[in-house]
């Protein structure tokens, strides 16, 4: 005889990456967090998360490749239960509540990096275990899900490129971008607290510059209506000084600065920086090219003649920008010794 286990099936996703191309912040909200106007956009760059029946009659998470809890505070995990909650009887083998899962992560993106690893996982989380179940869970029903789980899992729903807004649950695709532009990545090993940067932005000035709401709303507009990565890497240096967490990071992670600047002039490029960080980023023409600022990146590394805040090695990674969550970057992500 048949039980609940034997319907369920294994289900594959990938959980990608993001990088906030603009940052503003609008003001802030009576809940505590910010109202916020961002273009986020997804990378080739992803963990990979597996899900499969339970042999032990409750949910487990095992983590490969980074020193991340496999505990109940896990994003996936939440996400499996927040899920289970929000289907109740309406997966295919109800009434009852639906079967446990045992899931496997194998991370590739640093973790609080500023480039939403946990919360693409806990989106990955949730759909693999709606399709896993067969259950039925309208969009309105995801969105809550999403956005009780943390801001920027909605975003992950997207599919794409998007205008990110309020504090991540207002989410409009933006579809326009054409090619693959190449993203250089590099996450120093330093630990960014996110509530210190927005205290500490608080602290500074309290509103957003509107320079930054301008560029980030005109970004937006291009990248809806059609952009090219030519023409992206064109705006480079509009998008690295987009946004208006900078000077709040530089209060409460003084040493990015100087490593900000010894990566612009290595590199000769716009340095930008993930949400509240500490990831740098640069935009390239190409997968290829941004190969190659790797390469110079993790050899100025390895010869002293760029200095590294933090103890250990940096990671570093080319990648791409996907313009759909298909293209998977399959060349394993680097840390240079240290």
């Amino acid at each position: 005889m048949s039980g609940p286990l034997d319907r369920l099936s294994p289900v594959v996703r990938v959980a990608p990456a993001k990088l906030n191309l603009t940052l503003a912040v609008i003001g802030h909200r009576a809940d505590g967090f910010h109202d916020l106007h961002s273009v986020f956009v997804p990378l080739a760059l992803a963990d990979r998360l597996s899900l499969a029946p339970s042999a032990t009659g409750r949910d487990s998470l095992h983590v490969a490749g980074s020193a991340v809890s496999s505990g109940t505070d896990n994003l996936v995990l939440r996400a499996i239960a927040a899920t289970r909650r929000a289907v109740g009887g309406g997966w295919s083998g109800g009434p009852g509540p639906a079967p446990p899962i045992a899931a496997r992560l194998d991370k590739r993106i640093p973790v609080a990096a500023g480039l939403g690893g946990g919360s693409s996982d806990a989106a990955a989380a949730m759909d693999a275990a709606i399709e896993a179940w067969a259950a039925e869970l309208d969009d309105a029903a995801r969105l809550s899900v999403a956005a009780g789980l943390g801001s920027d899992v909605p975003f992950f729903g997207a599919g794409g490129p998007a205008l990110v807004e309020g504090r991540g649950e207002r989410v409009t695709p933006l579809h326009g971008l054409r090619g693959a532009p190449g993203i250089l990545l590099v996450t120093a090993p330093v630990a960014v607290s996110t509530p210190e940067v927005f205290a500490a932005f608080a602290a500074i000035r309290g509103t957003g510059d509107p320079a930054t709401r301008l560029s980030s709303a005109h970004l937006a507009s291009e990248l809806g209506s059609g952009l090219s990565a030519a023409d992206l890497v064109a705006r480079a240096g509009v998008m690295a000084a987009a946004n208006d967490l900078l000077a709040a990071v530089a209060v409460v992670m003084p040493e990015l600065v100087p490593f900000r600047r010894a990566l612009t002039r290595l590199l000769r490029r716009p340095i930008g920086l993930s949400g509240s960080g500490p990831t740098l980023w640069a935009v390239y023409p190409s997968h290829a090219a941004a190969t190659l600022a790797a390469a110079t990146v993790t050899g100025a590394v390895a010869d002293g003649s760029l200095v590294v805040p933090g103890h250990g090695a940096p990671f570093v990674a080319a990648t791409i920008i996907a313009p759909t969550l298909i293209a998977i970057d399959t060349t394993p992500a680097r840390r240079t010794q240290p």
